[in-house]
């Protein structure tokens, strides 16, 4: 495996946010990388300006997921895709800080499974989710934090960094939502693998839409959450 840092992108019709996230991205890491931006759909909206980007830097890829719609299809399809040995995911809107990837990549390569950009840790900060939303996710981290002993404030957060053999070797099971972030915290605990954290601060997004879809998702971020309380894994 390339010693290269992958970095994959979910994308839904975002072809106002895409030039945005891919500029911070390619100013901000300094290792080499690739963007993956991975779409559903030939018709999304983000696929030509994706392409248009990526004919000026080859290290962007636009890439069709054809493992099913939604985002727990595209990142496992990006991370399949991926020829980096870290794999860290970021969403396409602004709202994760493109300046920690490299922070993030250097702690997986040290030897953590999982680096996280941290929004509940000391120095961390959530800056204008919707209530119910931030109460959730705050609940579900710190919980899973204190009483599981996960390794991580934030077990929610999708912008992390993974050794890629890591995830190959648990797999992901998740078909909906953003669950593979909780998943696989919950599966390198059970596995007694490091998790790390950084403090991140995260923005609500400035334009489109949120896509996130609590209560149609929530019984499966519960799954994941009670397993990780589980025994060992040898």
């Amino acid at each position: 495996m390339t010693e290269l840092i992958s970095v994959v992108v979910p994308v839904y019709n975002e072809d106002e946010a895409i030039g945005t996230c891919l500029d911070r991205l390619t100013e901000a890491i300094t290792s080499p990388f690739e963007i993956l931006v991975v779409f559903d759909s030939p018709d999304d909206t983000t696929r030509a300006p994706a392409e248009k980007y990526a004919l000026e830097d080859p290290r962007v890829v636009p890439t069709l997921n054809t493992y099913g719609r939604g985002p727990a299809h595209a990142i496992r399809f990006g991370i399949d895709a991926a020829r980096g040995d870290v794999v860290v995911v970021t969403m396409a809107d602004g709202s994760d800080d493109a300046s920690q990837v490299d922070q993030l990549a250097r702690l997986v390569r040290r030897g953590v499974v999982i680096a996280v950009a941290s929004r509940y840790m000391k120095g961390g900060q959530q800056i204008g989710a919707p209530f119910l939303k931030s109460l959730m996710s705050r609940w579900a981290g710190l919980s899973l934090c204190y009483l599981a002993r996960v390794g991580t404030h934030d077990a929610t957060s999708s912008f992390k960094a993974y050794d890629r053999a890591f995830v190959q070797r648990v797999g992901i099971e998740s078909t909906a939502g953003f669950a593979i972030a909780i998943e696989l915290v919950a599966k390198a605990r059970r596995h007694r693998l490091p998790v790390a954290e950084i403090p991140s601060i995260w923005l609500e997004r400035t334009t489109g839409e949120s896509n996130f879809k609590v209560w149609a998702w929530l019984p499966i971020y519960l799954h994941w959450y009670r397993y990780a309380f589980g025994p060992r894994i040898t």
